[in-house]
């Protein structure tokens, strides 16, 4: 390989929201323990996007920016030569972040008391934009057949009819349980929404994260009917281990619904981005391409070497297959354990810390969603802990 995916970046005591998360689970966590939780990655940034930033500070000055033209076209190249996507710039919104794009947009789009669907088991954030704004949560529970996930449209039919239901929330790839969703299942879905005025509100954050075998297909490509009922929310962010940077775009090719959406946040005085994140994600789209190839290399190792390890271990632990992200799904349940027992094992005797299914919806008790984005021998040393705790 050409880049660094070796080496361990010392993270403790830096402010890091994962550790310190580990922390308050186990104060007493012994030292060098790595978690696999909150999505980040235990890697080095791409040394294009550190050495950029590094000329990039020396030649300017910080203060107010606005987008540039060289970033709105870094934006709309990558969506193209990665995505297939042909998007306009005046599409493009900028956000802090996906998750309080998503809030902003549910805010946006609809009024206190009204129904927002998910596909339960689904990333925590979203009962929360829910819950927080006094909307309704609507679950349309994903089926699990055998070792993966299917949408059931029957039953989203049956809510997306209900006139008090006005937005589908919708995550592509699916975190948690790491599905890329196909032409045909998207066009069933953007069907159904379209037919019964439901909205749909895109996440598709992990979109570049793809397995080998897979394609990610952008919600709103796959046709100009579906395009104008949605918004869909992208940045570089898990792409690129650049979450700090605070830097996402929000494609919104409805004027409608995109004057809506900025209504909604500029009401909140939002104006611009950070200058540093900017040029970050310019520097990424335009020159990381072939570090973010190697990066997927390597949660595609990571994967198979993970399954390989509990198919030895613990055969009883069910690894759904990862087509997409590197957030590794796995079903706990048949060691006999229940939600809780399970969790003081991993965080306390253990040290192993995951994110547990639980906070993904009741869907999830007994599951674990592990981080794999590191090293591999980091990952090794982390089932190694736990084997030795779940084998005494």
């Amino acid at each position: 390989m050409k880049y660094d995916f070796e080496t361990v970046i010392k993270r403790a005591n830096t402010g890091s929201a994962k550790y310190e998360q580990m922390k308050g689970w186990n104060p007493n966590v012994s030292e060098d323990v790595v978690p696999f939780s909150v999505a980040d990655m235990e890697l080095k940034n791409a040394p294009e996007i550190i050495e950029g930033l590094k000329k990039y500070i020396d030649s300017t000055i910080l203060g107010y920016t606005m987008p540039t033209e060289n970033y709105i076209s870094s934006v709309c190249g990558w969506m193209k030569r990665r995505h297939n996507w042909d998007i306009k710039p005046e599409w493009i919104v900028g956000s802090p972040g996906v998750v309080g794009a998503f809030y902003s947009a549910i805010k946006a789009l609809t009024e206190p008391g009204d129904g927002i669907i998910i596909m339960t088991p689904v990333y925590y954030p979203f009962f929360s934009a829910i819950g927080k704004n006094q909307r309704n949560l609507v679950k349309n529970p994903l089926i699990q057949d055998g070792d993966t996930y299917l949408v059931d449209y029957d039953d989203l039919e049956e809510k997306a009819q209900d006139p008090r239901n006005k937005v589908l929330l919708f995550c592509s790839p699916h975190n948690p349980v790491g599905r890329v969703w196909k032409r045909d299942e998207l066009e069933k879905i953007a069907d159904i929404c379209l037919r019964n005025n439901v909205v749909i509100i895109s996440d598709e954050i992990h979109f570049d994260l793809i397995m080998p075998g897979h394609e990610h297909i952008v919600f709103a490509s796959i046709s100009e009917e579906a395009a104008n009922n949605m918004i869909v929310c992208t940045a570089p962010s898990k792409t690129f281990n650049l979450a700090g940077m605070h830097t996402s775009n929000i494609i919104i090719p409805n004027k409608a619904l995109r004057d809506m959406y900025l209504r909604e946040v500029e009401s909140n005085g939002f104006f611009s981005l950070n200058i540093i994140g900017y040029k970050a994600c310019e520097i990424a789209y335009n020159e990381c391409g072939e570090w973010l190839d190697e990066l997927v290399d390597l949660v595609h190792h990571n994967h198979k070497v993970l399954k390989s390890f509990m198919n030895e271990h613990f055969p009883e632990v069910k690894v759904f297959p990862l087509e997409g992200t590197y957030l590794q799904w796995m079903d706990f349940n048949d060691l006999g354990y229940d939600k809780d027992e399970l969790e003081r094992l991993m965080h306390m005797e253990a040290e192993v810390f995951f994110d547990e299914g639980y906070v993904f919806g009741e869907e999830g008790n007994g599951f674990e969603r592990m981080n794999i984005a590191c090293p591999t021998k980091v990952m090794v040393e982390g089932l190694e802990r736990l084997k030795k705790t779940l084998k005494n």
